[in-house]
């Protein structure tokens, strides 16, 4: 399973988001990949006042707030 996760530097809710992922990348093994959308310019208008954006296995699951329970919820369903 791969999970993506798209921020920007100086992101609080990113750094959140981070947190609760690699929390649960403990618990169920998947490939985390961190894209920061700083500077790209179609990053910016696709993924802008939504960061973070979350997707699994390149479909789109979570934004703005990574709830713990939502994703081990989500990872356990592609798993």
């Amino acid at each position: 399973m791969r999970v993506v996760i798209y921020t920007r530097p100086g992101c609080h809710l990113c750094d959140v988001a981070r947190d609760v992922l690699r929390a649960q990348q403990e618990r169920t093994p998947f490939v985390l990949e961190e894209v920061s959308i700083e500077g790209d310019d179609a990053m910016e208008i696709e993924y802008g006042i939504r960061i973070p954006v979350v997707e699994i296995d390149g479909r789109e699951v979570l934004e703005v707030e990574v709830d713990a329970a939502e994703l081990a919820r989500l990872v356990a369903d592609e798993a």
